[in-house]
Order: C-alpha cells, then structure tokens, then sequence
C-alpha cells in the first residue's frame, strides 16, 4: 500500500479526510500529518490505526530530501 498526498501550497479546504495506512516509519511522520490536519478549515476526518497515528504524533524525525536539485542547477 502506497501513502500518499497532494500538496496544495497553503490551500484550505472545507473538508479534509486523510486515510493513514501502516506504512515505512519514514513516512509517518508529524510533518506530514500535520499538512493535513491544517488544511481543514470545518471538517477533519482521519481514517486509520490509533497507534499508527500515535506514532506519527511521536515521530519528528525530519529527513533530508535527496532531490539532486542543487547538482541540476548547478550543472
């Protein structure tokens, strides 16, 4: 199973349902649920295991983006 979201750059939305699956622990992390819990601005509804969103909650790791923009840029 695949997690995944569509960035909106700052946008809002009346309702928001985020479906959290398990997933790789790199992936859940409080960033991510975070963006998602910030762009409802009525409704937020979350589909998924209470510990699997614990763990989110506890989880601040950041990593960083390996994009190789800067190499692209430069180059």
């Amino acid at each position: 199973m695949q997690l995944q979201y569509i960035k909106h750059n700052g946008s809002e939305f009346d309702v928001v349902i985020m479906a959290i699956p398990p997933a790789s622990p790199m992936l859940l992390t409080r960033n991510l649920l975070y963006t998602g819990i910030t762009r409802a601005k009525k409704m937020l509804i979350i589909i998924g295991n209470e510990k699997v969103i614990d763990f989110m909650i506890q989880n601040v790791d950041s990593k960083k983006r390996n994009t190789g923009l800067e190499y692209k840029m430069l180059n």
